[in-house]
């Protein structure tokens, strides 16, 4: 449509937090034709169709939940993408291996392709992926050999590059057994094949974290990074474990990976207080956590903050850090060009009761909640967060 206006869109007057590009600062965001076309500390309105004021708000991009599990409906544990992404400002949801080789083009066709999200995926190892996940079933699908098919899982990959970022490995007592190591060393295979990372679970052991820091290489993704004991990142007087640091000089990647089972306060506290902090942020939302105590991203976030992370490192967690961990170049930032994939989130005063996996409270005084997100230039209201609104104060912490 011909309108003489150079922009369709013009968001103005919030504070924009872009880590890729340095930026921390009030900024103003031209959009066109559903990608950023500039970023400037003042754009006319007059050259745009359209104007969204943001003043007060925190601006960055899309946010990048690199741990979900949205096989939604044909498993037990998926949850819905678009309305969890709704809800939590988050607009690239990544699969962290619901499906495997066996099972990942019903995943493409009846949810990815029929979503407004943006997912992409790390493929399991196993074949058919994780099939049997409740609170009254678990089966571990990494734990027979003859569901662990290389060949299957490089080939269904090959097929699938525009979405599948990696290969997914669960490795613990409950869902790789006995032979967790021989599970790791087929997934670290598939993924040499394809020059793409690993991500891998941790669980309660075996193997040990030692055993699978060990093996993972420069690029691969350890999630559930601060889970509590058994197999926590900190020994019993609370120091980091020498291997961890030994794993992050190798160029290992530190994920948090909440869920139901994977955060500890005590572990988080401990490492961050020794200068060891998660390099990326992610909820590990099913449904057994997405109503707690996970909830979704932006909670899981403010969890980091309450230890005391601050929130432009927060936010560089679930950006820049995730985009570049998927090797995806366009994502992760606000740059000209990119995609217009802009989340719009406000840090509210609150004293909120945040609980781990293990029960322990922490008090917080920040929220961070969603004011609405942009896909593709196309403006979102986010819906009610219940679970956090009695806990509100007048005011907030956006300054």
């Amino acid at each position: 449509m011909v309108t003489g206006k150079q922009h369709d869109l013009l968001l103005t007057g919030g504070r924009l937090i872009d880590p890729r590009n340095g930026i921390d600062a009030v900024r103003d965001i031209a959009i066109r034709d559903g990608r950023i076309v500039a970023v400037e500390p003042h754009i006319r309105p007059e050259t745009t169709l359209s104007v969204h004021e943001l003043k007060g708000a925190i601006v960055v991009p899309g946010l990048i939940d690199l741990h979900t599990h949205v096989y939604h409906s044909a498993t037990s544990y998926g949850v819905d993408p678009d309305a969890i992404g709704l809800r939590s400002g988050v607009t690239t949801m990544v699969d962290a291996g619901s499906a495997g080789a066996g099972t990942f083009a019903g995943f493409r066709r009846f949810v990815i392709e029929c979503s407004q999200s943006r997912i992409l995926a790390f493929l399991n190892i196993s074949f058919p992926g994780i099939f049997a996940f409740d609170r009254h079933v678990m089966f571990g699908e990494a734990g027979h050999s003859e569901l662990l098919s290389v060949d299957r899982c490089v080939a269904v990959a090959e097929q699938n590059r525009d979405l599948i970022v990696g290969i997914k490995v669960r490795l613990g007592a409950g869902t790789s057994g006995e032979i967790g190591m021989e599970a790791l060393e087929k997934a670290i295979l598939a993924a040499e094949h394809l020059n793409v990372p690993v991500m891998t679970h941790i669980g309660k052991p075996p193997p040990s974290y030692e055993q699978i820091l060990s093996r993972l290489r420069r690029g691969d993704v350890l999630t559930h990074c601060f889970r509590p004991a058994p197999n926590a990142p900190v020994d019993d007087g609370g120091r980091v474990l020498p291997a961890l640091v030994e794993a992050r000089r190798r160029g290992v990647l530190f994920d948090i990976g909440h869920g139901m089972g994977a955060f500890g306060f005590a572990s988080a506290e401990a490492a961050i207080a020794q200068g060891f902090l998660p390099d990326i942020v992610s909820s590990d939302v099913h449904m057994l956590s997405v109503n707690g105590p996970a909830f979704d991203l932006l909670h899981t976030m403010s969890k980091l903050v309450t230890c005391g992370v601050s929130l432009s490192e927060a936010i560089a967690m679930v950006t820049d850090r995730p985009a570049r961990a998927m090797r995806r170049a366009d994502l992760g930032h606000l740059s000209p060009g990119a995609p217009a994939d802009i989340t719009v989130i406000e840090a509210v005063e609150a004293r909120f009761p945040f609980v781990d996996v293990s029960g322990v409270e922490r008090e917080g005084s920040t929220l961070l909640r969603p004011r609405g997100l942009f896909r593709a230039g196309k403006f979102f209201d986010p819906p009610a967060r219940p679970w956090e609104a009695a806990h509100y104060r007048k005011g907030s912490s956006n300054e």
